[in-house]
Order: C-alpha cells, then sequence, then structure tokens
C-alpha cells in the first residue's frame, strides 16, 4: 500500500501540481517567470557557483533523459565495458561538481546580507530539496555502482509505467532506500517547481522574444552639497 502512495500516486500528484500552477502562474503573474537574479547584489560567489552547478546539473539530467527516452540507444552505448566505466566516472564527477557549486550557491545566500534580505521561504525550500537531491544522486553514484546500467532496467520501466497510465512500480519498489528515496526526490521537486524560481526553464529563451520589456526603476535618492548645481 505504502509503495502505491509513493511510486503512483505521488508521481501523479506532484506532475498534475506542477502542470496545473504553472499554467495558473503564467496566465495571472507572467512577470514572475524570472531566475530574479540576485548578480547585481553579490557577483564574486555566484561566479563560482552558479556556473559550475547549470553546467553539472543539465548534463546529468540530459543523461537522465536520453535514458529514458531512447533507451536502446542507451543500452548499445554502455554496452562496452571502458564505455560504461566513463560514464560512471564522469557522472560522478558531474554529481560531486554540483554538490560543490551548490554548496557555495546555499553559503552565499546565509552569509552574504543583501542576498539573504531577498530569499524567500521558497527559494530555501528549493534550495534545500536540490541540496538533499544531489547529495543523494552522489551518494548513489558513489556506491551502488553501474547506475548507468541498472537505471535503465528499473526505474526506465517504472516511469513507462506510469506515462502510459499502466503503473507497475514493481521495478523500483526493491531498490535500496537510498536509491528510492534519490527518485522520489526528483518528483518532490517537480512538485514544488511551479513556486519557485525554476518556472523560468521551461519558457527560456522562447517566450522572451516577445514578452513586453520589463522597466526596473532603482529606488535610489541622490544627494547635492550646497556646491553641486548644473554648470
Amino acid at each position: 500500500m505504502l509503495d502505491d502512495v509513493l511510486f503512483v500516486v505521488f508521481p501523479y500528484l506532484t506532475f498534475i501540481t506542477a502542470v496545473w500552477v504553472g499554467i495558473y502562474r503564467f496566465r495571472n503573474d507572467r512577470f514572475s517567470y524570472s531566475t530574479q537574479s540576485s548578480q547585481f547584489l553579490e557577483n564574486r560567489m555566484l561566479s563560482w557557483g552558479s556556473a559550475p552547478w547549470h553546467y553539472a546539473i543539465l548534463t546529468i539530467l540530459t543523461a537522465h533523459f536520453v535514458a529514458l527516452l531512447v533507451p536502446s540507444i542507451w543500452a548499445s552505448a554502455i554496452s562496452a565495458p571502458i564505455r560504461l566505466y566513463i560514464l560512471e566516472v564522469t557522472g560522478l564527477s558531474l554529481a560531486l561538481v554540483a554538490v560543490f557549486a551548490l554548496c557555495v550557491l546555499v553559503y552565499r545566500r546565509l552569509t552574504t546580507a543583501t542576498v539573504r534580505s531577498v530569499t524567500t521561504p521558497a527559494d530555501w525550500l528549493l534550495l534545500a530539496l536540490l541540496l538533499t537531491q544531489v547529495a543523494l544522486g552522489f551518494w548513489v553514484a558513489l556506491f551502488f555502482r553501474w547506475g548507468a546500467d541498472w537505471y535503465l532496467h528499473t526505474t526506465v520501466p517504472w516511469v513507462v509505467s506510469l506515462v502510459k497510465f499502466q503503473p507497475d512500480a514493481a521495478t523500483v519498489t526493491t531498490l535500496p532506500w537510498v536509491v528510492k528515496l534519490h527518485i522520489l526526490g526528483g518528483f518532490a521537486i517537480i512538485g514544488v517547481f511551479p513556486f519557485t524560481r525554476l518556472v523560468h526553464a521551461v519558457i527560456w529563451p522562447i517566450s522572451y522574444l516577445w514578452r513586453p520589456h520589463q522597466v526596473v526603476i532603482w529606488n535610489k535618492k541622490l544627494t547635492r552639497t550646497s556646491g553641486d548645481g548644473p554648470r
């Protein structure tokens, strides 16, 4: 019963929430579909965290989706031991980079007063979920070897069964609890996705081509000394 709730009901619930809230937010508060960048508040630590984070996590996600969308090609790619070894080492390295980069971004928000002042509860929740997720991913990659192979025979069939509306969780319920938490963490992030700044990812860069310009006005009072003035 618990397995059905976690691996059947929960995935559908998070996906429905993401779609419904995402559409509602886009229709009613379109300008909130933004990264809400704090780069102008602090840039040095951001450069150490943001770029490595994006490169690492996007590469990892691409590998996950390739195995999910074209499993036959993925199976062919890992059929040779040397290619499987390379993928394993690369995945472990990218997971470590993602953990490091996200820790830098969290530290930046904790220690920079101006950045911390503009960080919302939703931002903290998102950072906590992402940090937990990448840490679990690193743990899985380190202690449960050959994930590039067993992912293809466990998680992929389960996700396909969900897409076909014929849910069958048998292939994932026997996995170690750390792997289960990593899987469920991914769906938890999907569930909170439309409530956070991550929503910009689903429309970037397409909608920015026709979205009206957003005007930013600096609320800063200019002061003059008695000797200043137009000349």
